[in-house]
């Protein structure tokens, strides 16, 4: 095989990896940019694991790589500082705080492995976050299913407090009445 044709491989196999990543941006919610310096093979395994099973998209990718594939987007340029080092990217597509809560968690469980993870920051909108941002307020931001729950809570609420409302004039004659006969059950006796 000539050097040329090795040569284009390579590049064709770059030009596919910039392609799939440009591709995980779009389709993102969020993102967040992790450092895993010092973390052995098994706590990334584990760590991958705890974002798979949270749906979230989890790869390490060369910094200059990653530049290629957002160098079109607004925050592109912003990202200069963040993609330094060793660089993991947690995408999450359907619930945006899903990738900045595995990490808390993580952290949170893991002991020292999770001291070794740091976040370097975040994209969420368009909008680049600082690491802090990240840990802060991704992180705690409600999730999907929290949301879906607070909403069914909240449409259920006024139908609840109309049904108890129908039901209290029948309620309030029941008790009634079984004041009447208590109060004849006393006299007879």
């Amino acid at each position: 095989m000539s050097e040329e044709t090795t040569l284009n491989r390579a590049r064709q196999e770059k030009n596919l990896v910039i392609d799939t990543v440009r591709g995980k941006f779009e389709k993102m919610s969020s993102v967040v940019f992790l450092d895993y310096k010092g973390m052995t093979v098994d706590q990334a395994t584990a760590l991958r694991a705890h974002f798979r099973k949270a749906g979230v998209d989890y790869k390490v990718v060369k910094n200059t790589l990653v530049r290629q594939a957002i160098k079109d987007t607004s925050y592109g340029a912003k990202l200069n500082d963040v993609l330094v080092g060793m660089t993991g990217i947690a995408w999450s597509y359907e619930d945006p705080s899903a990738a900045a809560k595995v990490v808390k968690q993580y952290k949170k469980d893991a002991g020292d492995a999770g001291q070794k993870l740091v976040v370097k920051g975040g994209v969420i909108d368009g909008e680049v976050l600082s690491a802090t941002r990240v840990e802060n307020e991704l992180a705690t931001m409600p999730g999907k299913d929290e949301l879906r729950g607070t909403l069914l809570a909240t449409l259920q609420a006024p139908l609840q407090q109309f049904v108890a409302l129908l039901q209290a004039p029948a309620q309030n004659l029941v008790y009634a009445l079984a004041a009447k006969q208590r109060q004849a059950e006393e006299t007879s006796a």
